[in-house]
């Protein structure tokens, strides 16, 4: 049997089936592609891929459906994915382009990638814990209170209220914060809080010295949170609409579930931002999506040596498993690639990292 058209065979199915949602048979196979053979040809490589587990016959008529393998061998085997047009590109630009802050950014990008590909966008915020110090301030909240501002590389603010006894006069706060910037700028939160508390041993018990201690704690607390609340996510109305499977019905229960979202997107995704990453039901090792599919990728460079080629934050789309793979890559990576641009314009100009063409996939 050849099994070169064999597989051709599976990718018709698979392609119709994404498109109709229904068993696919030999003579639908034969009106819609050109494969050069009989119906009763295909009906044998038909039979031959259903007993090797990439199909499944789910009622009694001679249409089948691919398994989470043949959505498996199907995925693996898309070597480019075609760009969004120019028009979609534009339109992307133009949404995101009109934030107002980070949040809104995030926000706007789940909304977007949901209506692009109708199923439920998940957008996680950059990580702290590899962020990068870019600025600090302190502001005089009463006579007992400062709130300490920590501005990050990725646009994320943190803020911490710190208690004093004595609140200092406004130069001498103005002059703390020249003094911590000039020693913590490009230091991650706990190597500014390390070398802050490097400089309190050289210092007598004074009230400069508790002060600079309680921005040292202020730092390792915001270091150590994790945000696990940071969680961006759209389209889960208007997917119920269009998906009331009871297969699908646990994703929902997921969905709450923040915390493992973003360990699940942590964990599937390959170190490039360029890279995208499918996982497919139990691939995901996740009880609420054993149904669906996540296709996800990174944004976001960190400015940390040792981190490097890692992503700071992650999107991704999660749908059926007989969602549209082209489709969804393809907008998962434009948006992600918009998200990286807006927090590191430079990188627009650097174009693709780590040998990675445009708009190739993936890692899966």
């Amino acid at each position: 049997m050849n099994q070169s058209r064999r597989m051709l065979v599976l990718r018709a199915i698979i392609e119709d089936y994404i498109r109709s949602q229904e068993p696919i048979g030999s003579t639908s196979l034969i009106r819609n592609h050109d494969l050069g053979v009989s119906s009763a040809t295909i009906r044998g490589d038909m039979a031959a891929l259903e007993a090797e587990g990439y199909l499944v016959q789910p009622h009694t008529s001679a249409g089948r459906i691919p398994t989470e393998k043949g959505y498996r061998y199907f995925v693996d085997r898309l070597n480019t994915i075609a760009p969004l047009s120019a028009a979609q590109k534009n339109g992307i630009r133009s949404f995101l382009d009109g934030s107002a802050s980070l949040q809104d950014t995030l926000q706007r990008a789940a909304r977007l990638l949901a209506s692009i590909t109708g199923q439920i966008a998940v957008v996680t915020s950059p990580s702290l814990n590899k962020a990068t110090v870019r600025h600090v301030e302190f502001v005089a909240m009463s006579a007992n209170t400062i709130l300490m501002i920590v501005i990050t590389d990725t646009g994320r603010l943190a803020q911490r209220l710190i208690a004093v006894e004595e609140l200092p006069a406004a130069d001498r706060l103005h002059e703390f914060a020249v003094m911590i910037n000039a020693q913590c700028v490009s230091l991650t939160l706990q190597a500014a809080a390390a070398q802050l508390a490097r400089m309190l041993e050289s210092m007598g018990d004074t009230d400069e010295r508790l002060f600079l201690q309680s921005v040292v704690h202020a730092l390792r607390a915001i270091a150590d949170e994790e945000h696990a609340g940071d969680v961006f996510t759209s389209g889960v109305s208007r997917f119920t609409q269009h998906n009331l499977s009871q297969e699908l019905a646990p994703l929902f229960d997921a969905l709450e579930e923040q915390v493992v979202l973003m360990r699940l997107m942590t964990s599937l995704n390959a170190p490039s931002p360029r890279n995208v990453s499918v996982a497919i039901g139990s691939e995901t090792h996740t009880p609420g999506l054993m149904h669906a599919s996540l296709v996800s990728t990174g944004y976001g460079h960190s400015d940390m040596p040792a981190y490097d080629s890692e992503p700071v934050a992650f999107i991704g789309s999660i749908g059926p498993t007989h969602m549209d793979y082209v489709t969804t890559i393809s907008a998962v990576q434009t948006v992600a690639r918009y998200l990286t641009d807006f927090l590191d314009p430079d990188s627009a100009r650097r174009g693709p990292r780590d040998g990675q063409p445009d708009d190739t996939a993936s890692e899966h």
